[in-house]
């Protein structure tokens, strides 16, 4: 676990000011987009967003698993019920 000094401020913009320390282990850049989670009371988790290549390469591994005979009803799984 790492502890670093938090500013719970927002800019203008919506943005939250994050410590260098989440910017170094993350390897982030300006404009990426990072997940805040709360886990618990003053604890938080942050990880980096997914970008679409992994997004994709995530879905990739699904590939194939579905039956032959599988057909996806999107009214259906729209249905209100």
């Amino acid at each position: 676990m790492i502890v670093c000094p938090v500013d719970p401020r927002l800019s203008p913009q919506n943005d939250a000011a994050v410590s260098a320390t989440v910017v170094e282990l993350l390897e982030l850049r300006e404009g990426d987009d990072i997940e805040i989670q709360v886990i618990g009371s003053r604890v938080f988790e942050v990880s980096k967003r997914p970008g679409p290549a992994e997004l994709l390469s995530r879905l990739r591994r699904f590939r194939g698993r579905l039956p032959d005979d599988f057909k996806f009803d999107r009214l259906e799984a729209n249905e209100r019920g």
